[in-house]
């Protein structure tokens, strides 16, 4: 990890910590009965039969937590709201990519997704159907879910950006009978087919769909076949908004999000009611220290992503949150266009990705200077680790240098956020994770699962949950054999579940989580991690962006190799800055980690929800066939990669 110094450590300001929602006391009752915190943070749902048991472990690695408990997820995030006065209040603020907008309150949401339930009914759909959520970011995807949880439906959103290939494998797995879609969608100002997509994923009828429902987003001509498809507006938009919620098992199955492997098809990742719902909620409320009826939120993600089902979704509607919905890209029509929507709505809460905040590095903090950010008070990041040198421009040129930053280290498979500083608790360093939440429990561990000692910072160990967690997955939809191979074999004598990613933590008890194991390298029988050695090349005056890979080497095992996007600041001779960067790496880390290659690249290959696809880039790095591409924004970037 990059040298973090005391200067580098950032205590929560008495102001903030002063009216801060979590204090010492929550981590003291976590600590003192971790059961009975859990059934204190699921109290603050609305249960229409309470639970008689909060976690039976007994068919471990299966739980079942709050067990005998009934609730409705849309009523918990919704109704309730409404009921107790506040339907008036704004839920979403959507901002369509051409400029359109629309404000949804409580009411509105509620009308709308009792509408859908209605349709759906009438469709023939019961408890335990899966339906398939083909759209864009637009309200009518949130409501699609949403009436989903309220009937009891198994939702699987499928990205909007995957191909029909990987559409239909998805909805064959889950045996969908109703997929919802759009006749198409706006991306940096072009329509695009949507419908196009799916009936070309149906083409040849041997499928479980029975029914097709198309939502009119871009106004453009579609395929349509009678009897199967709809359109939203002459169905759902004319259904009763007259709808009373039933309650589901607190283990009924919410959704399934698919995953991709690192070999094999997809997997199905099984979220059930209760206890994911209690920890987005707990987590959502604490981490980004949430007001509602008081802070306007904004996470980034799609909800095509974990972070948009739990982010977006279930946890922020949960606590009566307003938030922003955006359905475009950042730099549509240019590169200002969120910090024109942080100031139109008065955003207080930003949440977004390490990757966009590079972007926004290498486009220049004089964009963000050029806007009145005074309203965010809190900052977050997830899907990677964070550089430190990413983590201290977004608290300076996002944040004013005094918002708080909430590094969150989750996955799909946890279903809610498990580690992360809390604001107004904890002191955070740059990178870093920090720890576990209160009621979460992990360790790092070596191969043979003893604990890696505290501050043994060359130690790279492999980051364990110990113990069983609310939202955690209740299995491979199909598949259980396949579930407990991927993440319970590695640890089944302890019983602990594998996260499949390295980590150490210092002598400070700070997490630092260093990405995937198969990002972790071996070179001459060291294990370096590719966010290392990414740090510290960013860390470099010339380079906006980095992304390392291990490729095969006779001599050392594996070799790195780098590949960089420079700042238009940058100076001097490609080869003068390559000898530069390898010298900086060789500093920072050690002489071990210096890269066997550094490529000076215009773009680096990215997938529509701004992950770099770094196996791509070890086929390149390898001179082997490229993989699969069909999820990256632009293909053909590899042209100039290999130009470079």
């Amino acid at each position: 990890m990059t040298a973090v110094t005391d200067l580098d450590v950032f205590p929560p300001s008495p102001e903030f910590a002063a009216t801060a929602n979590a204090g010492p006391e929550l981590a003291a009752a976590a600590e003192a009965d971790r059961l009975g915190f859990w059934a204190d943070q699921a109290a603050r749902l609305h249960w229409h039969e309470p639970f008689t048991e909060v976690l039976d472990w007994t068919d471990a690695p299966v739980a079942k937590w709050f067990v005998g408990g009934k609730l409705n997820v849309a009523y918990n995030c919704v109704d309730r709201h409404v009921l107790d006065g506040h339907g008036d209040q704004v839920a979403i603020h959507w901002e369509g990519e051409p400029g359109d907008s629309r404000d949804l309150t409580y009411n509105d949401l509620l009308a709308e997704v009792s509408r859908a339930a209605n349709y759906f009914t009438e469709l023939g759909l019961e408890a335990g159907d899966r339906v398939a959520i083909y759209m864009p970011m637009i309200p009518e995807a949130i409501i699609s879910m949403l009436a989903c949880a309220r009937l009891g439906l198994t939702h699987s959103v499928v990205f909007a950006g995957y191909s029909p290939t990987a559409l239909r494998s998805r909805v064959d797995d889950a045996e969908a009978r109703l997929i919802v879609t759009t006749d198409g969608q706006w991306r940096r100002g072009k329509s695009a087919p949507l419908k196009e997509a799916v009936d070309g994923a149906l083409a040849d009828g041997e499928h479980s769909v029975e029914h097709v429902l198309v939502v009119r987003r871009t106004g453009m001509d579609v395929p349509w076949t009678e009897k199967r498809d709809a359109w939203w507006d002459d169905t759902v938009a004319v259904a009763s908004p007259e709808h009373e919620a039933q309650a589901f098992d607190s283990e009924h199955p919410l959704f399934i999000l698919y995953t991709s492997g690192t070999t094999g098809k997809p997997k199905g990742i099984v979220h059930t009611t209760g206890g994911y719902l209690t920890q987005t909620s707990y987590t959502h409320h604490y981490v980004f220290d949430h007001k509602a009826g008081q802070d306007v939120y904004w996470c980034t993600a799609d909800i095509g992503w974990v972070t948009g089902h739990s982010y977006i979704v279930y946890g922020p509607l949960s606590n009566r949150t307003t938030q922003v919905v955006y359905e475009g890209t950042p730099n549509s029509p240019n590169e200002h266009r969120h910090w024109e929507i942080v100031e139109k709505y008065g955003v207080t809460i930003y949440y977004t990705a390490p990757t966009l905040v590079r972007t926004f590095m290498k486009w220049g903090h004089a964009i963000p200077e050029a806007h009145n950010l005074s309203s965010i008070r809190l900052l977050g990041s997830v899907g990677e680790p964070i550089n430190p040198e990413a983590w201290r421009w977004y608290r300076k040129h996002i944040g004013a240098d005094k918002a708080p930053i909430v590094d969150t280290w989750w996955q799909t498979e946890t279903g809610a956020i498990m580690m992360s500083p809390l604001p107004g608790v904890t002191a955070t360093k740059p990178g870093a994770a920090m720890g576990p939440l209160p009621g979460i429990s992990a360790k790092v561990v070596d191969d043979d699962g003893n604990d890696i000692a505290l501050g043994e910072t060359e130690a790279v160990g492999y980051l364990v949950l110990d113990q069983p967690w609310p939202a955690m997955l209740r299995g491979i939809w199909g598949d259980m054999d396949r579930y407990r191979e991927t993440y319970w074999d590695r640890y089944a004598d302890q019983g602990w579940y594998f996260a499949g990613d390295g980590a150490k933590v210092d002598e400070d008890d700070a997490f630092w989580v260093l990405g995937r194991v198969d990002d972790v390298m071996n070179v001459s029988g060291h294990r370096i991690s590719t966010s290392e050695v990414e740090s510290a090349l960013v860390g470099h005056y010339g380079v906006a962006e980095a992304a390392v890979v291990g490729a095969s080497d006779d001599t050392t095992g594996q070799g790195i190799v780098a590949f960089v996007i420079l700042k238009e600041s940058a100076h001097g001779g490609d080869a003068d800055l390559v000898a530069e960067l390898k010298a900086e790496v060789a500093r920072e880390i050690s002489p071990i980690a210096k890269p066997r290659e550094i490529h000076i690249v215009p773009e680096l290959p990215k997938t529509r929800s701004g992950k770099i696809m770094r196996r791509l880039l070890r086929d390149v790095a390898e001179g082997r066939e490229l993989g699969d591409t069909s999820t990256l924004v632009d293909p053909k970037v590899f042209e100039a990669i290999r130009n470079s």
